[in-house]
């Protein structure tokens, strides 16, 4: 299991390629990568993404944790970006590996869920009329739910 929380953008060939390479022992391995997406009527400029090291840090691995002992992963990987990023800029990435895809996919799903609703992470959109704090959404919040 990996927890990245980086300023720097990743690679996702790299990244994909290092979590499964060698895996002879999982049937499945799903990945997921968040993309910074542009502002429908008033266009993003930048989405500022603020954490607190360490609290962060901690948070996603007991969320991974658990997402491995509840969906039996062999394996997980979340990666995390913070700072200015500009939209089409890649902001996260989620990476599973089970026995079997049900799990792989559900693990991924979970941690997705985690890291949109819950994750200590602050962000505020930036566009030509000013900057917003991002609140918390009711269909996110219903995702979780299902947890």
């Amino acid at each position: 299991m990996r927890i990245s929380v980086q300023e720097s953008p990743f690679d996702l060939g790299k990244e994909t390629a290092g979590f499964s390479a060698g895996r002879k022992d999982m049937g499945a391995l799903v990945t997921f990568t968040g993309v910074v997406r542009d502002l429908p009527g008033d266009p993003l400029q930048a989405l500022e993404i603020e954490h607190y090291p360490g609290m962060t840090e901690a948070a996603l691995t007991e969320i991974a944790e658990q997402a491995m002992a509840r969906f039996s992963l062999g394996d997980a990987l979340v990666i995390h970006r913070y700072g200015r990023l500009v939209p089409g800029e890649m902001i996260m990435m989620v990476a599973t590996a089970a026995p079997h895809r049900n799990d792989a996919f559900d693990g991924a799903e979970f941690l997705m869920d985690y890291l949109k609703s819950r994750a200590p992470f602050w962000k505020r959109e930036i566009t030509a009329t000013g900057a917003d704090w991002v609140a918390s959404k009711a269909e996110d919040e219903a995702a979780l739910d299902r947890w």
